[in-house]
C-alpha cells in the first residue's frame, strides 16, 4: 500500500504515545521499512505512512488531542496517507464506536464494539484465511479485541473470524481487530508497505 522507489526504504511512523508500538516497529523493520516513533505533529509530518498500535484507545485519543495533532493526523489520512490500525488503532480509525464518545480519527466506515472478544484472560490465537495476495493463511492473535459489527459500502473485508470481519480496508486505510505484529514473518506489514495489489 505504500510505494517504494529506487531501492529506498519507506519511512513509516508508529504512533508511540502508548501501547505496544515496539512490536509494530520491529515488524516494520523486518518488512524493510525505516521507522519513526511519532509523538508529535512534527514527527507526523516526516512520515509517508502510519501504524497505530494496540493499547488503550481512550488514552491514545486523549494524548493526540492534548499534543495537538489529532486533526492533522485525520487530514493526512483523508488526503491519502496509508494508515494501518490494529486493535485500539482500529477503534481510533472507526467512524462509529458503540458506547464510546471520544475524539478520534473516524476515517474508516465501520461500526465497532470495544472489547467484544472478552477481557485479557480471554485472549486467543486462531488460524484465519485472507484475500491478501500471498497471505492465504495467517495466525490471528486477539487480545481484548474490538468487534466489527458492520462495514460501509466502500470497505473491503480481507479476512473473517467465523462470520465477523477482522481485517478491512477502505482506500489507503487498513484496520485489524487482531495483532499481526505478534506473529512471525511480518506478512501483513510487508504487504502494507509494499503496496501489493488487492
Amino acid at each position: 500500500m505504500v510505494g517504494q522507489s529506487s531501492g529506498r526504504k519507506p519511512l513509516v511512523g508508529v504512533l508511540a504515545l502508548q501501547g505496544d508500538y515496539a512490536a509494530h516497529k520491529a515488524s516494520l523493520q523486518e518488512a524493510g521499512a525505516e521507522v519513526l516513533e511519532v509523538r508529535s505533529g512534527e514527527d507526523l509530518a516526516k512520515v509517508q505512512a502510519m501504524v497505530i498500535p494496540g493499547g488503550e484507545s481512550t488514552v491514545m485519543a486523549s494524548l493526540m488531542e492534548r499534543f495537538g495533532f489529532l486533526e492533522e493526523f485525520r487530514h493526512r489520512i483523508q488526503a491519502g496517507m496509508p494508515t494501518f490500525g490494529t486493535c485500539a488503532g482500529l477503534i481510533l480509525l472507526a467512524a462509529r464506536v458503540e458506547k464510546w464518545n471520544r475524539p478520534s480519527l473516524a476515517v474508516l466506515d465501520i461500526d465497532l464494539r470495544r472489547n467484544a472478544y472478552g477481557t485479557q484472560v480471554d485472549s486467543f490465537r486462531v488460524p484465519i484465511t485472507t484475500t491478501i495476495p500471498g497471505i492465504s493463511r495467517l495466525e490471528a492473535v486477539f487480545i481484548r479485541a474490538p468487534k466489527i459489527l458492520s462495514v460501509g459500502p466502500e470497505v473491503e473485508v480481507l479476512a473473517f473470524h467465523e462470520q465477523d470481519p477482522i481485517l478491512v480496508r477502505q482506500g489507503s486505510v487498513l484496520g485489524a481487530s487482531f495483532h499481526p505484529e505478534l506473529v512471525p514473518g511480518a506478512m501483513v506489514h510487508r504487504w502494507f508497505i509494499q503496496g501489493l495489489p488487492a
